[in-house]
This record gives structure tokens, sequence and C-alpha cells, in this order.
């Protein structure tokens, strides 16, 4: 694993672990200011303070259980920015007392600026969101 790989690797495990606390303050040091978050399909926000209310949401659909791990990844370096396509795996509690156990492969874009890698595009569906879209 190379030095780029293993750096990004490090940011998103804590990321998930900001995630997985509920630490948002915390969670926010990793996006870029103008960052942008698939929230889900079709529904997209940007900027910290849009994204910090949207994991407030996400908490408490999950019932605050939601538990954020990743699997295997790859990381494409161009320029500034790295493409990352990693699989994305959440545990939680539904509603109704049902565990919940959901892989995805995601996609996230991350930029360097101020000698960090940040976030810049979150989208943890990858490309299902091309699952669903209606040709016109």
């Amino acid at each position: 694993m190379d030095a780029l790989t293993r750096t990004l690797k490090a940011t998103i495990e804590a990321a998930d672990h900001a995630i997985t606390a509920e630490d948002f303050d915390e969670l926010m040091k990793f996006y870029a200011d103008d960052a942008t978050l698939v929230v889900k399909p079709g529904l997209t926000v940007t900027g910290k303070d849009s994204i910090r209310r949207a994991f407030v949401a996400i908490a408490e659909h999950f019932n605050h259980s939601i538990v954020v791990t990743q699997g295997e990844m790859q990381v494409i370096p161009g320029a500034d920015v790295a493409l990352v396509v990693m699989e994305t795996l959440l545990q939680a509690t539904d509603k109704a007392g049902d565990k919940i156990e959901i892989s995805r492969k995601a996609t996230y874009v991350f930029r360097f600026i101020a000698n960090q890698w940040l976030c810049a595009v979150d989208n943890s569906y990858g490309t299902t969101l091309l699952d669903n879209i209606v040709e016109p």
C-alpha cells in the first residue's frame, strides 16, 4: 500500500469513527468547505453546515445506532485530487429494533487543500446512483 492510500485510509477510518461516535464537529474537519454529500439518491447537500445537519438526520434515521466501517479500497490519484473507490459497510438498528447490514461500493473524491486531504465529494452510494435513472 502506497503512502497516499495509507493516508486516505487512515483519514476515512477517522471520519467513520466520528460518524459512529456522532462527533459531528470532529467529522466536519474531514470535509472541504464546499464539499458535497450524497444523502440519498436524488438528494445532495453542499457545504459543511448542510453536511453536518444531514449527518444528524442520518443518525436519527438509524436510531443513533449506526456503525460505519470500510472494506477494500482503491485510490486513483490525479493532480491535486484522488478518487477513492471503497467498500462501505453500515450496521444499524432500525426503529423496529431489527438489525440492518448494508454494503455499498462508495466513491469519494478527496482534494489536497492546505497540506491535507479533505473530502470534496462523499458518495457512499457509488455507481448505484445510476440504477434507477429513467431515460427521457
